[in-house]
C-alpha cells in the first residue's frame, strides 16, 4: 500500500520536510509494511526552493546579500531544469525572520537583497527565474529590488531615494537608463497565492503591515506611499495590466516585479505541483495526507492544501488533512477533504501550541492512521 505525505509548512513552527518526517513516523507504527512517500510542498513561500531542488535534483547556491535591515545575510537559490531555471524565495533575502522582532521597521526595510539575488542569478547566465513571494519584512513595492538592479528612484531634486517604503512619498521619477539590460531577455515568474491588491483596505500595508512592526500611523503612510508609487509607475507606463490580484504580495513586491521586471504571476501551489510532477508521484496511492499550521475556509480557494486535494481527487484518492487548527465552514472543509483533523489539544496559548506542535501532530497522525486502517477492514 502506498501513502503519500504532501503537507505545507506549519508557519513559524515546522518546515514541510519536518512535518513529513513526523507523519511518516506516526504512520509507520500503524502501517509498518506500507510504502510511505514524502513530497514536501510549498505555495511559493518558505520551503519552495528546497522542494523544487529536491524534487528536480537541483543545485543549491548561497549568496551574501543585503538583508531587509541593511545587514548582510546569506540567501539561497536553486538551479533546476538542467541549469536553465533558477528559483528562490524572496524571504531568504528580505524576509521577516531575518530581523530581530524588537527592531522591525517597515519604513526602512528594503528588498534590495532580493534584487541582488536576481543579479547573481543573471551572472550565472540564467534567463528563467521563479521567485516565491511571501514572508517579507518589507513594504517598499519592490523599490529596493529595483535599485539593486540599476533603476534610479529620484526625488524632485534628482537625488536618489534612501531605501525603504517610508521614503516613497518623495519619489518624483524613475530613471531606467541604468537598469540591468539582461532583464529584457529574462522571463521572471512569481509564485504566490496571496490575492491582495497593492493598496487600500486589503492592500499590502493595511493587511500585512502590522505584523511587520507598523503602527497605525505607519500603516497609513505606507499605504499612501504605495499609492504614490503606483501613480509614478502609471506615469512611466511601467505597469501593464495596471492591476492584478497578488500585487500586494510581499509588501507590494508582486506589483514591483511586474513593473520593473515584467514578471508574470502564477498560483504558487499550481506552479510547484506541476513542476514536481505531483500527479505522477501520487499515482496508485491509497491515501494522500496534507496539512498546514492553520486551515480555514479560504484554504479551499486554490491554496496549497486544496490544490493537493484536487490533484488527489482527480485520481480518486482520498485525502486526509491534519492541520494545527481547522477553522471556518465545516461544509467547505468537508467538501474539500475526505477527513480533517486539528492536531491542537486542549486550551493553550499560541506559544504553547507551537512548542508542542510536533508531539501533537504525531499523536493525531497515529490516531488518524488507526481510523483509516479500521475503515479499510470494516
Amino acid at each position: 500500500m502506498k501513502i503519500v505525505f504532501a503537507p505545507d509548512k506549519f508557519k513559524m513552527c515546522m518546515k514541510s520536510s519536518t512535518v513529513c518526517r513526523v507523519l511518516q513516523q506516526a504512520f509507520r507504527t500503524v502501517f509498518p509494511d506500507a510504502e510511505l512517500i514524502s513530497v514536501p510542498v510549498s505555495d511559493g513561500g518558505e520551503g519552495m526552493t528546497r522542494a523544487l531542488a529536491d524534487a528536480l535534483h537541483g543545485e543549491l547556491h548561497t549568496v551574501e546579500v543585503t538583508g531587509p535591515d541593511g545587514k548582510p545575510v546569506k540567501a539561497e537559490f536553486a538551479i533546476i531544469n538542467n541549469g536553465l531555471t533558477a528559483v528562490f524565495e524572496m524571504a531568504s533575502a528580505s524576509g521577516l525572520v531575518l530581523v530581530d522582532p524588537r527592531k522591525r521597521d517597515p519604513m526602512t526595510a528594503t528588498t534590495y537583497g532580493t534584487g541582488e539575488v536576481i543579479r547573481a542569478i543573471l551572472d550565472f547566465g540564467i534567463r528563467d527565474i521563479i521567485i516565491g513571494l511571501g514572508g517579507s519584512a518589507t513594504v517598499d513595492g519592490g523599490a529596493g529590488m529595483a535599485q539593486a538592479l540599476g533603476y534610479r528612484l529620484l526625488d524632485a531634486y534628482g537625488r536618489d531615494l534612501p531605501r525603504g517604503g517610508g521614503f516613497l512619498r518623495d519619489l518624483a521619477r524613475i530613471a531606467i537608463a541604468g537598469a540591468d539590460p539582461r532583464l529584457q531577455e529574462t522571463r521572471i515568474t512569481t509564485a504566490c497565492d496571496v490575492r491582495n491588491p497593492l493598496a487600500g483596505p486589503l492592500g499590502a500595508a493595511q493587511v500585512f503591515g502590522p505584523q511587520k512592526g507598523a503602527t497605525p500611523d505607519m500603516v497609513a503612510q505606507l499605504d499612501s506611499n504605495l499609492r504614490h508609487l503606483y501613480a509614478v509607475w502609471e506615469r512611466h507606463s511601467m505597469l501593464l495590466p495596471k492591476e492584478l490580484p497578488g500585487d500586494g504580495a510581499a509588501g507590494g513586491l508582486g506589483a514591483g516585479l511586474r513593473a520593473f521586471c515584467g514578471a508574470q504571476p502564477k498560483s504558487g501551489a499550481a506552479l510547484v505541483l506541476d513542476a514536481i510532477g505531483f500527479g505522477r508521484r501520487i499515482s496508485g496511492a491509497a491515501l494522500v495526507v496534507t496539512g498546514e499550521g492553520r486551515t480555514d475556509s479560504q484554504t479551499a480557494e486554490g491554496k496549497l492544501c486544496s490544490a493537493v486535494a484536487d490533484a488527489a481527487h482527480k485520481q480518486n484518492i482520498p485525502v486526509l488533512l491534519i492541520s494545527g487548527a481547522v477553522e471556518g465552514s465545516p461544509d467547505v472543509i468537508g467538501r474539500t477533504y475526505d477527513f480533517a483533523f486539528s492536531s491542537s489539544t486542549g486550551r493553550r496559548t499560541l506559544e504553547e501550541a507551537m512548542s508542542n506542535a510536533s508531539d501533537d501532530l504525531y499523536f493525531t497522525a497515529v490516531n488518524a492512521a488507526k481510523l483509516f486502517r479500521h475503515g479499510m477492514h470494516a
